[in-house]
């Protein structure tokens, strides 16, 4: 297994949607990716090996100096190999290259050791409200 990663990749929905699907669970939905990475994001990571799709992380931005981590997702096939790993630290090379200061995330706490342990973050206080 010998895995590439890009930052603001070449996205094909329907890869995609099906690596979403798979990674959260659910059908494999219909999302317009493409557009929606190119409307509301700073970047995003793709990790494939060789043209398949593997893993992907969507970084979302305020428009200055912070930066989040969204939709952070491996093939189950390549999990515990450091893929999402990688995705993170290629996600945060992208964003501080593009001025972003902090990268912020948020998690449940099943993947606590992932982002705390492996990937770097350290815990702060957060809310959250659901709609």
């Amino acid at each position: 297994m010998t895995i590439t990663y890009e930052w603001r990749g070449q996205v094909d929905d329907d890869a995609l949607n099906a690596l979403h699907a798979e990674g959260f669970g659910g059908p494999v939905g219909r999302t317009d990716w493409r557009s929606r990475l190119e409307r509301h994001s700073l970047g995003w990571v793709c990790a494939r090996d060789g043209a398949e799709l593997v893993g992907f992380v969507n970084i979302a931005w305020d428009g200055g100096i912070h930066a989040f981590v969204l939709d952070t997702v491996v093939a189950q096939r390549c999990r515990g190999h450091g893929v999402g790993t990688a995705l993170v630290r290629a996600a945060a090379e992208g964003s501080r290259a593009a001025g972003c200061e902090w990268l912020h995330v948020d998690f449940e706490a099943h993947l606590h050791a992932f982002y705390v342990s492996a990937c770097g973050f350290r815990e702060t206080a957060a809310g959250l409200i659901a709609l």
